[in-house]
């Protein structure tokens, strides 16, 4: 684990710069191996802050973003991180998924594509991340029966934003996503007594969220 930390030592220090501040974030970040979940060929960029290829058009998010998204969920959740319920839309390689798994207390993860759903949840068992569950199907359409959730978090970006997932969040929770084509930001809706409040957070680039499922 040092040595993992030692590795990841001058990401996290970028990271600092680019104004992530939740030293629990930048802990967890520093721990977890992210060359797991990376193909062979790209392992040795698994420390660089870029986004990169997992295979069947979609992309292991920079560590900015996984960083910057995971912080801003602590920051606007109803209740203590480990009594937490989150919805994730788009387990992909399950970096995301994990990083979720070490800082709140129930995470929920849907995958449109079976065969990176499977190799996500390899990993999870591997690092030992049991309070994940994951579900093969539409990202569109969330997940009903776990819900209502604390907070829900989207790592690709649709078109305009899921109503299924607007009205599966509790009272107090956040649902945050980038939105938009061409043109995408980040953007938090936070649900308050029946009403949904919207906050743009930054500019971002992600690929899109497909509905449907995809062997």
């Amino acid at each position: 684990m040092s040595a993992n930390i030692a590795k990841a030592k001058p990401l996290i220090q970028e990271l600092q710069r680019l104004g992530i501040s939740n030293t629990k974030v930048l802990d967890v970040m520093s721990q977890i191996p992210r060359e797991l979940f990376l193909p062979p060929t790209l392992t040795h960029k698994a420390w660089e802050n870029n986004a990169l290829p997992i295979g069947q058009g979609q992309t292991l998010s920079q560590p900015y973003t996984v960083a910057r998204m995971t912080e801003l969920l602590l920051l606007h959740l109803p209740v203590p991180p480990p009594s937490a319920t989150v919805l994730e839309i788009g387990t992909g390689s399950g970096y995301q998924t994990t990083i979720l798994a070490h800082l709140f207390g129930q995470i929920c993860s849907v995958e449109r594509i079976n065969n990176l759903k499977f190799q996500a949840k390899r990993r999870l068992n591997h690092l030992d991340c049991h309070n994940v569950k994951l579900r093969y199907g539409d990202g569109w359409a969330g997940w009903a029966s776990k819900g209502p959730y604390h907070a829900i978090i989207v790592t690709a970006a649709p078109a305009s934003v899921p109503e299924a997932l607007l009205e599966q969040l509790g009272e107090g929770g956040c649902l945050l996503l980038p939105v938009g084509q061409e043109q995408q930001s980040l953007t938090l809706y936070k649900k308050e007594h029946d009403t949904i409040h919207k906050i743009v957070i930054e500019e971002a680039k992600f690929v899109p969220l497909v509905p449907g499922e995809l062997q």
